[in-house]
């Protein structure tokens, strides 16, 4: 019997532990279920930004968990000899595009040098005799810089996930890509569960859920397509035996009223079921 994912099934990498998406469809196909994620990579084009963001794909923990739990996440396949010549095709095509790419950075790299070298020499700040001898001496620099100019291969603006440089949509995402992080396949600590437990129970209602790590909360809750609405809740896991300190509640409490939310406390419970607690900050009068 193959044991290989069939073609629907979405491919899921890893990288230090982080669940990234890279193919086009698989982005789509997790769309389609209503996950979101966080896109990492920079453009080819525009590489120095931070507002329109490329592949990777970077799945919360508890998005991984429920593509799992529905059968649809799979590892990417290792071929064997004779197997995946169309992979191959596209890396091959990949490589020389990249190739092709550095020999025209290359050249505009040289060009932006040559025009502030002649910048320098001709700028108010330096005298320059106009003369045969100073033409000489700028065509010799010039010369010169043809020789002896390199471009390295690390400022090829490639797309690149932003989070191995500390770059992320979430707080927590340093420790998720940390080499420290505990291997994959270990016993995931209760708190993981609880909040696994909220995700899968509030994405079962319909809701779409993105990190809420800025509003200090766990889930930003959305009534549609993060794309179309504004999320109304902060959900915030709590267990229904965990203590919690009035002042902690007061404060997330006048969060969610300063970004016009509702907290939503979500304490898990047996047999999968979810107790949910609204909190709205009213002023006293």
């Amino acid at each position: 019997m193959d044991e290989r994912p069939s073609s629907s099934a979405v491919a899921v990498s890893l990288c230090d532990s982080a669940p990234l998406l890279w193919r086009v469809d698989d982005l789509q196909a997790v769309r389609s279920q209503g996950l979101v994620g966080a896109l990492l990579g920079s453009l080819p084009r525009i590489p120095r930004q931070n507002l329109r963001l490329g592949r990777p794909l970077l799945l919360l923990p508890e998005e991984e968990e429920l593509l799992t739990e529905r059968r649809a996440a799979a590892a990417l396949p290792v071929y064997q000899d004779g197997e995946g010549a169309e992979l191959r095709l596209q890396v091959k095509q990949h490589l020389e595009d990249q190739k092709r790419s550095y020999e025209e950075q290359s050249v505009l790299a040289l060009e932006d040098r040559k025009a502030a070298l002649l910048r320098a020499m001709t700028s108010s700040h330096t005298v320059v005799v106009l003369s045969e001898s100073g033409d000489e001496a700028l065509q010799s620099r010039l010369e010169a810089l043809d020789r002896s100019f390199t471009f390295p291969s690390s400022a090829l603006a490639v797309q690149v996930s932003t989070a191995r440089a500390g770059l992320s949509y979430r707080p927590e995402a340093r420790a998720t890509l940390h080499a420290s992080r505990p291997l994959r396949g270990q016993e995931e600590s209760s708190c993981h569960a609880a909040r696994y437990q909220v995700f899968r129970d509030l994405r079962g209602r319909g809701f779409y859920l993105t990190s809420a790590g800025k509003f200090g909360g766990h889930f930003l809750v959305y009534p549609g397509d993060p794309l179309r609405f504004h999320a109304h809740f902060i959900a915030v896991c709590l267990s229904l035996e965990e203590p919690v300190c009035l002042l902690d509640l007061l404060a997330v409490a006048r969060l969610g009223s300063n970004v016009k939310k509702t907290v939503l406390l979500c304490s898990p419970g047996p047999e999968g079921r979810v107790q949910y607690t609204s909190l709205q900050w009213s002023g006293m009068v």
